[in-house]
């Protein structure tokens, strides 16, 4: 028999600028995208994107071997600028691998936001490696999505957007 191994785990950052902005980054489609997608190998086969309580976000990836590696997430709470709180599955070749609870907490930080990210995940095949796997993915996102932002104000302040 497999046993599900449970983990909780939290992932913080310091993001440049306001929570306003740091939360467009998560709410808007082409933000999001500029920190999520990573892997130029793999073709996308499905990609929806409904940012709102009860909105469905799903992607579903075909890697370079052939295999498929799926994401689908349920809004169940989201305050501008503050707090986002979803669910969410992970599947590989056709099987779950996990389902997780993540809760996204944006907190002013001075001119900067300092954003909270906890997941109490179940890992359903995998153990230990999957678990490392996640939290190693997750900290290398929260990285990019860093980039990003100071990418983007950069930008701003260089053609005078407000």
């Amino acid at each position: 028999m497999i046993t599900v191994d449970h983990h909780t785990f939290v992932v913080e950052r310091d993001l440049p600028g306001s929570t306003a902005h740091a939360f467009r980054f998560w709410a808007e489609p082409e933000l999001k995208r500029r920190w999520t997608d990573c892997h130029p190998d793999w073709a996308v086969l499905e990609d929806l994107f409904d940012f709102r309580v009860g909105g469905i976000e799903a992607k579903r990836w075909q890697m370079p071997d052939g295999q498929e590696l799926t994401f689908r997430a349920q809004y169940l709470d989201i305050m501008s600028g503050q707090r986002i709180l979803y669910a969410y599955e992970m599947g590989f070749g056709g099987q779950r691998v996990s389902a997780s609870l993540a809760t996204v907490e944006l907190l002013p930080a001075g001119a900067r936001t300092r954003m909270k990210f906890t997941e109490q995940a179940a890992f359903l095949a995998g153990g230990d490696g999957a678990r490392r796997q996640r939290v190693g993915g997750t900290e290398t996102g929260f990285d990019r999505l860093v980039e990003a932002i100071r990418q983007d104000l950069a930008g701003r302040l260089q053609s005078g957007a407000d």
